[in-house]
């Protein structure tokens, strides 16, 4: 296969029945306006491969909400009894959240082997996002709204089918066993896919604009000022329900606990949330970030401050699940303009 090649429509269910013959397949599928992974079975195949990012994150395919992670004090790694997996339609916005993820988990002295294990073995197909929603502010973040890197198999979708690119030598492998099913591509496809990722750009901009989204650029020491009135106002409505850092690509934090059932004992890792109230509290009771707007500032902060720092990217991708999750609608973009223009005011005077 060339650099790019064409999977045609009438291909596609083939290609992901040879697919889950190695993997246990997961594509994104709609209900109502909401788009969900669901787990590929032959007599169910309803994928909606474009349009724009699924409601879960890419994170829970690689760090599970709940696992154990260890057994009986056994030096062995437990490891899942089920297949390798394949994710069709990743957005960049996905993407990027992974590679916050990769640093947390894979870039340190401990390496998470669960988290290793998981990424080596599995399979990320990703896709272009052929509309935007109005929650979509990717842009803003530096973020296209079509995958550059990090996939293994990327599928623009066409008129007769997908434009297909190799990310990697585990997505050529891939290609090359079920090469039968792709057919050269030509120009007419190239100018296709980059006309559409040029209409779906203009509907995030519009975005933007329609709701005053600032601009990365804008982020620098926004944290430097005094803002604890902003952190107040914006966490009176908060429920601390943790929807936005469960749903949040990027957030990573979690905690370890034992249980015991007859004469076993495990410990389990699961997401923990820095909104909830024992978020930070420590032994004897002393909580350094006691109130609720200190745990929402802390939220903001690690993402638009100290990841910045310690990795030069910021720790949001645009994608706004936490827009959509948040019961408080407590908005990402507001509380961003919000502190940028508390920047602007203060140079000012």
């Amino acid at each position: 296969m060339e650099k790019q090649a064409i999977l045609r429509n009438a291909d596609f269910g083939t290609f992901v029945e040879k697919l889950s013959q190695q993997f246990d397949v997961y594509f994104p599928v709609k209900k109502n306006e909401q788009r969900f992974f669901k787990k590929y079975a032959s007599s169910d195949f309803q994928a909606v491969v474009g349009e724009v990012r699924a409601f879960e994150p890419l994170k829970a395919f690689f760090s599970r909400a709940r696992e154990c992670v260890a057994q009986d004090f056994s030096s062995e790694v437990p490891s899942p009894n089920h297949k390798p997996f394949a994710i069709i339609g990743a957005k960049a916005c996905d993407l990027k959240g992974m590679k916050i993820q990769d640093f947390v988990f894979n870039d340190h002295d401990y390496k998470d082997p669960f988290y290793i294990a998981a990424r080596e073995k599995n399979l990320i197909i990703s896709a272009d996002c052929t509309c935007a929603i109005d929650t979509c502010f990717c842009l803003a973040l530096g973020v296209k709204p079509h995958p550059s890197d990090d996939f293994d198999l990327n599928l623009s979708s066409m008129a007769d089918g997908f434009l297909v690119e190799a990310g990697s030598a585990k997505g050529q492998k891939i290609v090359n066993e079920f090469s039968s099913l792709f057919i050269p591509s030509d120009e007419r496809h190239i100018k296709e896919r980059d006309d559409q990722r040029v209409r779906v750009a203009r509907e995030v901009e519009n975005n933007l604009k329609k709701f005053d989204v600032p601009n990365q650029d804008n982020f620098k020491g926004i944290f430097e000022q005094n803002s604890t009135a902003i952190w107040e106002d914006e966490a009176k409505t908060c429920v601390e329900c943790g929807a936005c850092t469960n749903i949040c690509p990027t957030c990573h934090c979690f905690l370890l606990y034992d249980q015991q059932k007859n004469e076993q004992l495990a410990r389990f890792r699961i997401w923990d949330s820095c909104l909830i109230r024992d978020y930070a509290k420590v032994a004897g009771g002393g909580n350094p970030r006691k109130k609720l707007w200190m745990r929402l500032r802390n939220r903001f902060e690690k993402k638009f401050d100290f990841f910045p720092k310690l990795m030069n990217m910021y720790a949001c991708t645009g994608c706004g699940r936490c827009i959509s999750a948040c019961p408080a609608k407590i908005d990402i973009r507001r509380v961003l303009r919000r502190l940028v223009q508390l920047v602007g005011n203060s140079k000012a005077v």
